[in-house]
């Protein structure tokens, strides 16, 4: 049995799925693009049922605008939310097939845009489970590499030639057939460096290439 089991998650409450995991899910989109001017937040099963209840709602926000689980801001984040000129909006729908805390996340900057669907498993445990369509199953424990890049022969190959350091998961998919665009997930087991990154943009096969960096021992 780990300490997680006995003591449980260190946490601005109240409950480790229903905040903390949300939380952990919009910070990985922070992650991803940093604090969006604009944000949708799709909310299923028991996150829509519980809302504001178990303060889903602001542990969305919280995460969204970078804050960690631990920090005592976490309950003024509407606030801070509204601080930092964030506009957001809440609303429910079954996303189908998905587990019962699931948030689809819908986030906008200037000219970016990032769909990220995760679900809150338990104890604070995360599984981002779609990014821009693209199924995966990113815990949210290793740095990744989200890379838009053109549907040809050698793309993939020469992306992971940039890369010098362990490759732990690759998710790839077609995300557009008729304009040849591919999207390719990987979780590596070290943060990606500056020059992995300039390597990766200046391909010709590649779009765009958004990192998620961590900081030593921690996870998102």
């Amino acid at each position: 049995m780990g300490l997680l089991e006995v003591s449980g998650p260190v946490m601005t409450g109240p409950s480790s799925s229903h905040t903390l995991g949300a939380l952990r899910i919009a910070r990985f989109v922070y992650k991803l693009m940093g604090i969006p001017d604009s944000v949708v937040f799709t909310l299923h099963g028991s996150f829509a049922l519980t809302y504001k209840g178990h303060g889903t709602d602001r542990a969305l926000l919280a995460g969204i605008i970078g804050l960690k689980a631990d920090d005592p801001r976490v309950k003024d984040a509407y606030k801070l939310a509204k601080d930092v000129g964030l506009k957001y909006e809440f609303e429910f729908a079954d996303l189908g097939d998905v587990h019962p805390n699931t948030v689809l996340i819908k986030a906008h900057k200037g000219d970016l845009y990032n769909e990220v669907e995760g679900s809150s498993i338990g104890g604070g445990a995360i599984r981002i489970t779609k990014i821009n369509g693209v199924e995966c199953s990113l815990a949210g424990d290793y740095p990744a590499l989200v890379v838009v890049n053109k549907d040809r022969p050698g793309a993939l190959k020469g992306i992971l030639d940039c890369i010098n350091v362990n490759i732990a998961n690759v998710y790839l998919r077609r995300v557009n057939a008729l304009e040849g665009i591919a999207l390719t997930i990987i979780e590596l087991d070290e943060n990606p460096t500056e020059e992995v990154l300039e390597c990766i943009r200046t391909l010709k096969n590649v779009i765009e290439v958004y990192a998620v960096r961590l900081e030593e021992g921690e996870i998102i």
